[in-house]
């Protein structure tokens, strides 16, 4: 899902040349201004940061920001891409790794869990400007990671029907949507210095959870 290369937009080319002719010394700054400009879009919103906003948090000038990119939207789109990149190859990891899927879910929340430390700004910006950001072109990739994930769950709660590990009277699409949804919101309040770490915070949402799905929990209707 890496995002493709961009074109021009405005930016002065020159500047962008120099850039990416010395990459080495530019790729920390670069991760920095990353890091900072997620932080102001989870916090202020996308549309609503501007680029000297970006520079005053950083230290530098607006149009230095120039250097290392060509416009607002190639820095979202680094953090996102990167973001979903790094989630996507977790997963699929773990579905390698795992032949049950009780288990196999087991690590996917855990994992889910575990992302909101590192990367919560980029999910903050994603829950927010997802709806905005898929009306450009570049963003295309969004709904095909976003369907990635979907399918990759859905076949492990499948897959847990059929072997009679979770209950049969589930529906694997409601029942993807259900977990995505309630842990994703945990972005909002999850705090990982907080009183529970990331996996102990997953073990509470599991217990919560699979007592729930197990097979034979289902009462007679």
């Amino acid at each position: 899902m890496a995002a493709p290369k961009r074109g021009a937009s405005g930016a002065p080319t020159k500047q962008r040349s120099r850039a990416a002719q010395d990459p080495g010394a530019s790729s920390e700054r670069r991760q920095a201004l990353v890091e900072i400009a997620a932080e102001l879009f989870a916090e202020r919103g996308f549309k609503a940061t501007t680029v000297r906003e970006i520079g005053d948090a950083a230290g530098v000038l607006s149009g230095s920001l120039y250097y290392h990119f060509d416009s607002k939207e190639t820095i979202v789109d680094e953090i996102l891409s990167s973001y979903l990149e790094s989630l996507m190859a977790t997963y699929q990891e773990i579905v390698a790794r795992n032949t049950d899927p009780e288990s196999t879910l087991r690590e996917l929340v855990e994992a889910a869990f575990i992302s909101l430390g590192p990367h919560r700004a980029a999910i903050t910006v994603l829950q927010n400007e997802r709806n905005y950001l898929s009306q450009l072109p570049r963003f295309a990739y969004l709904a095909k990671a976003e369907n990635d994930v979907r399918r990759l769950w859905i076949k492990v709660i499948t897959d847990g029907i059929e072997d009679g590990v979770f209950r049969s009277d589930l529906d694997p699409k409601i029942t993807y949507r259900f977990l995505r949804d309630s842990v994703w919101v945990a972005v909002r309040w999850f705090t990982p210095s907080g009183r529970l770490t990331a996996k102990q915070l997953a073990d509470q949402y599991l217990t919560l959870m699979l007592d729930g799905l197990k097979a034979g929990t289902q009462s007679a209707s």
